[in-house]
C-alpha cells in the first residue's frame, strides 16, 4: 500500500521528534554529583590537619549566628540598590550598606536565570542544569542534600512565607509555612501583602531559628511593564520598609552575652531591560547579596560591592550555623563572613570547605589530580598541618601569624581554582544518547531526500490598536457565515476592551490616569466567541465528510477551514501586546496581497507555496518580539483571563503566543491549498512534505552543530535555549503536520 505524502511527511516528523528527545536527553546533562548517596554528616568531616601523633579535632567551629532572616527579593537587580536610583527607592538599605555593619557583594547567577533553578542554585549550592528551565513550571520535591534539608534534620525551627516553589522544594521542611502562586503575574500586591501580613507576629515570637521570605511583586511588575515602569520605586519602596521592620525587630531582640542574629537580602535573578529573565544578560544574572549582623564592624562610605558566585551563599552559610556543607556545592566560603572568628577557626572552615570541593572533584573528575586547584589544596593541607603543630605547641610569635594570613591566601586560591574547574564541568554529556537521537535525524533527512505605554504615546497606541483590530476584522471575515462575522466583530471590540481594561489603550472617553484591572471578565468574553467561531468551523469540516455532493462537501470544507483560521487569529489578537497588534494586521495583509497577486496569478505550485509560507512564519516569529533568548518568552499571556495559575492553559497560551506567526501562516497554507479546486488533496500532500522538509533540516543542522561545539565558551548561554526553541517549534510542526493528513484525507 502506498502511502501519501502527508503521511508519510507526518510519520518522518514523529520519528524526527523521538530523535531529537533523544539527542536534549544527552545534551542536558546531569549536574555534577557526589558518588555518596547518603546527605553529608558533621561525623563525615574531615579532622584538621595536624602534624605529628598528636590527638586531631573532627569538630566543626561553633555556629556564629543565633537566628537567620533570609529575604529574597524576586527579580531585584543590583542597581536597584547599589546603581543612581538606590538612595531614592531603597534609602534605608542603602544606609546599612554605606554606614551599618553589613557586608555587600554583587552574586553572579548562572543561566538559566529563572525561579526554580535559582532556588536550588541558593540552596544546594550546585548549578542546575539547564533542562531546569522546563521543570520551573512544576517544580517537584528536592531530594539533593541542601542547606534547608541540614537545618531541619540538626532541630532548627524553619518558617518560610512567599512563593509556593519553595513549599515544592521543600515538603514537611517548615514549622510553618504560607505560599503563594508565582505564575499569576499580573498581581503584584496582594502576593507580597501575603508575605508582609505574618511579620509582627511572627518577630515577636522565639520559637524559630529560620525565617525565609520569598516577595515576588517586583518580578511580576517587571513581567508587566519593565525594570522602567512607575510601578518599579514604590514596590521598591515597599520592600525598603519591610527590611527596615525586620532589621530593626532584630536589633531589639539582640541580647548581651548570645549570638547575634544574621539577615540576608539576596535575590534568585535579575531582570532584562524588557523585564523578562531566563537569559545571560548582566541584568538579569547581577544580583545583589548584603548581609547584615551586628558580628560585622560598621563601614564608613559606599564601598564597591564584591564579586561572588550565587552558589557561594550555600557553603557560608551551613558553616556560619555549624551545619555540613552539602555533597554537590560548587562555592567558596565568602571570606568576610568570618573575619571576626579567630585565625584557628577561619582556617578550620576553609579546610571544611576544600575537603568537600577535592571530595566533588574527585568523583566527577577521573583526572582530578591534574587539577591546579586540588594540588593547591593538598598543599596548602601539608602546610595547615604544620602551622597547626606550632599553635598547639603554645607557639605565639609573629611567625604563626604571617604564616596563618599566607596559609589562609593559599587555602583561598585553591577554593577558587576547585570551584571554578567543577563550575566549567556543569555535568557529562551522554554522548550514546546524543548520536543515537542525531542518527534518527541524520535518517529522516535521508528518508526524505531518497523520497524526493504612558501620556501620548499611549493615545497613538491605541489608535494604531483601534485600525489594526479594524483592518483584521476587514481581512479576516471574507470567508466566514454570517454568524462568524458577528462573533469575530465582537471578538475583536473585546480584545480592545481587555487591552483598554489592563492600561494599555484608551477609549476616546477614558483618561490615562485611571485605575487598571486584570482584565478577566473582558478576556473571558472573548474566548466565548473564540470558542464559537472554531466550533462552527469544525461543524462545517465534519459535515462536509458526510455530504453526498462532492461540490458541497468542498464548500464547506473550505469555509469550515477559514472560520477555524479566523478563531485562531481573534486568539492570537487576544494574547498580542497591544504594540504587535499592527504586527498582526501586517501579517494578514500580506497573506491577503501574497494568495490573491502573488500565488494565483504566476501559478505557484504547493512546495513553491509552502515554502513561502514558512519563511514568512519564520519572519513573524521574530517580527513579534521572539529571539533565541528564553528571557524574551512572554509568560504573562498565559494569565490572560484566569483568576489563579492553571497549569495546562498557561503553558498553551504561552506556547500559543510565543509561536503565533508560523502557526498563522501555516493555517493560512491549508486553507489556501484547501481552496485549490482541481488540485487540492495533490496539494495538501505535497504541502505537508514540504512543511516537515523545512523544519527537518535546520533541526538536523542545529543539533550537529550544538553536538561540535558542545564545549564552546557560549554553549549555555546561546546554544542551549536556540536547542530548546528548535524543539519546540519541531514539535509545533509535527502538529500542524498532523492537521495537514487529516485534512488530506477525502471521502471516498
Amino acid at each position: 500500500m502506498r502511502l501519501s505524502s502527508s503521511v508519510f511527511a507526518s510519520f518522518c516528523l514523529l520519528i524526527e521528534l523521538l530523535g531529537i528527545a533523544l539527542f536534549l536527553r544527552g545534551f542536558f546533562p546531569v549536574p555534577v554529583k557526589s558518588s555518596l548517596s547518603s546527605k553529608s554528616k558533621l561525623s563525615d568531616l574531615p579532622a584538621e590537619p595536624l602534624a605529628g601523633n598528636s590527638p586531631n579535632s573532627t569538630k566543626v567551629p561553633p555556629p556564629l549566628f543565633k537566628r537567620v532572616v533570609i529575604i529574597l527579593i524576586d527579580a531585584l537587580r543590583e542597581d536597584f540598590i547599589f546603581g543612581p536610583n538606590g538612595k531614592r527607592f531603597m534609602p534605608y538599605t542603602r544606609h546599612i550598606v554605606e554606614r551599618g555593619s553589613s557586608h555587600s557583594f554583587i552574586a553572579k547567577a548562572r543561566p538559566p536565570t529563572v525561579t526554580m533553578p535559582r532556588i536550588k542554585a541558593l540552596t544546594t549550592g550546585s548549578i542546575p542544569g539547564f533542562i531546569d528551565v522546563v521543570m520551573n513550571l512544576n517544580s517537584p520535591a528536592l531530594l539533593e542534600d541542601n542547606v534547608i534539608w541540614q537545618a531541619k534534620n540538626s532541630g532548627k525551627r524553619i518558617i518560610f512565607y512567599g512563593d509556593d516553589t519553595w513549599v515544592r522544594l521543600f515538603p514537611k521542611h517548615f514549622m510553618e509555612y504560607d505560599g503563594t502562586t508565582s505564575f499569576f503575574v499580573s498581581d503584584y500586591t496582594e502576593v507580597d501583602n501575603n508575605v508582609t501580613r505574618h511579620l509582627d507576629s511572627t518577630l515577636k515570637r522565639d520559637d524559630w531559628d529560620v525565617l525565609i521570605l520569598h516577595y515576588l511583586g517586583l518580578d511580576h511588575i517587571g513581567h508587566i511593564s519593565g525594570p522602567h515602569s512607575s510601578l518599579i520605586g514604590p514596590k521598591l519602596l515597599e520592600m525598603d520598609d519591610v527590611i527596615k521592620k525586620i532589621h530593626a525587630s532584630l536589633i531589639s531582640r539582640e541580647a548581651e552575652g548570645t549570638l547575634p542574629n544574621l539577615m540576608v537580602l539576596c535575590s534568585d535573578h535579575g531582570m532584562s531591560e524588557t523585564g523578562s529573565h531566563g537569559g545571560s544578560s548582566e541584568p538579569e544574572i547581577s544580583t545583589p547579596l548584603i548581609l547584615i549582623s551586628p558580628l560585622f564592624q560598621r563601614k564608613v562610605g559606599l564601598e564597591q560591592p564584591a564579586m561572588v558566585e550565587q552558589v557561594d551563599l550555600a557553603p557560608t552559610l551551613a558553616l556560619a550555623l555549624a551545619l555540613p556543607i552539602s555533597q554537590n556545592s560548587v562555592g567558596r566560603l565568602i571570606p568576610a563572613v568570618f573575619e571576626e572568628a579567630s585565625l584557628r577557626e577561619q582556617l578550620r572552615f576553609l579546610h571544611i570547605n576544600g575537603h568537600q570541593l577535592s571530595s566533588l572533584l574527585r568523583d566527577s573528575n577521573p583526572n582530578f589530580h591534574k587539577e591546579d586547584g586540588y594540588e593547591q589544596f593538598r598543599m596548602a593541607e601539608k602546610t595547615h598541618g604544620n602551622w597547626m603543630k606550632l599553635y598547639m605547641d603554645g607557639n605565639t610569635s609573629e611567625v604563626l601569624g604571617n604564616m596563618g594570613k599566607k596559609l589562609l591566601k593559599q587555602y583561598l586560591e585553591a577554593l577558587q581554582a576547585m570551584s571554578a574547574a567543577l563550575s566549567k564541568q556543569l555535568g557529562k554529556y551522554d554522548m550514546y544518547s546524543m548520536i543515537v537521537g542525531m542518527s534518527l535525524i541524520l535518517q529522516v533527512q535521508c528518508s526524505h531526500a531518497n523520497s524526493v505605554l504612558n501620556g501620548d504615546h499611549k493615545v497613538v497606541l491605541s489608535l494604531l490598536a483601534a485600525l489594526s483590530l479594524l483592518l483584521i476584522f476587514l481581512l479576516v471575515q471574507r470567508r466566514c457565515s454570517l454568524v462568524s462575522k458577528i462573533a469575530l466583530a465582537l471578538g475583536l471590540l473585546g480584545v480592545y476592551s481587555y487591552r483598554a481594561a489592563v492600561g494599555n489603550v484608551l477609549f476616546p472617553w477614558q483618561h490615562s490616569g485611571r485605575s487598571i484591572s486584570k482584565g478577566t471578565g473582558e478576556a473571558r468574553f472573548v474566548y466565548i466567541f473564540i470558542l464559537g467561531i472554531l466550533f462552527t468551523g469544525v461543524k462545517d469540516l465534519l459535515r462536509s465528510q458526510v455530504m453526498s455532493s462532492a461540490v458541497e462537501g468542498r464548500r464547506l470544507k473550505s469555509r469550515g477551514l477559514w472560520e477555524v483560521y479566523s478563531g485562531v487569529v481573534l486568539l492570537v489578537a487576544l494574547l498580542f501586546r497591544a504594540h504587535n497588534l499592527p504586527t498582526l494586521a501586517c501579517c494578514l495583509l500580506i497573506q491577503t496581497l501574497m494568495a490573491q497577486f502573488i500565488w494565483k496569478k504566476l501559478h505557484y505550485d504547493a512546495a513553491q507555496t509552502t515554502i513561502m509560507h514558512y519563511w514568512f512564519g519564520q519572519a513573524f516569529f521574530y517580527f513579534q518580539g521572539n529571539s533565541n533568548n528564553i528571557a524574551t518568552v512572554d509568560i504573562s499571556v498565559g494569565f490572560v483571563g484566569l483568576e489563579s495559575y492553571v497549569e495546562a492553559p498557561a503553558v498553551f497560551l504561552t506556547a500559543f503566543s510565543t509561536y503565533a506567526g508560523p502557526l498563522l501562516w501555516a493555517c493560512h497554507l491549508v486553507c489556501y491549498l484547501s481552496s485549490e479546486r482541481d488540485r487540492a488533496a495533490l496539494s495538501l500532500g505535497h504541502g505537508s512534505y514540504c512543511f516537515a522538509l523545512l523544519r527537518s533540516i535546520p533541526a538536523v543542522f542545529y543539533v550537529v552543530l550544538v553536538t561540535a561545539l558542545r564545549y564552546h565558551l557560549f554553549i549555555w548561554s546561546v546554544f542551549s535555549p536556540k536547542l530548546l526553541y528548535e524543539a519546540m517549534h519541531t514539535l509545533v510542526t509535527a502538529a500542524v503536520c498532523l492537521f495537514f493528513t487529516f485534512m488530506d484525507q477525502d471521502r471516498t
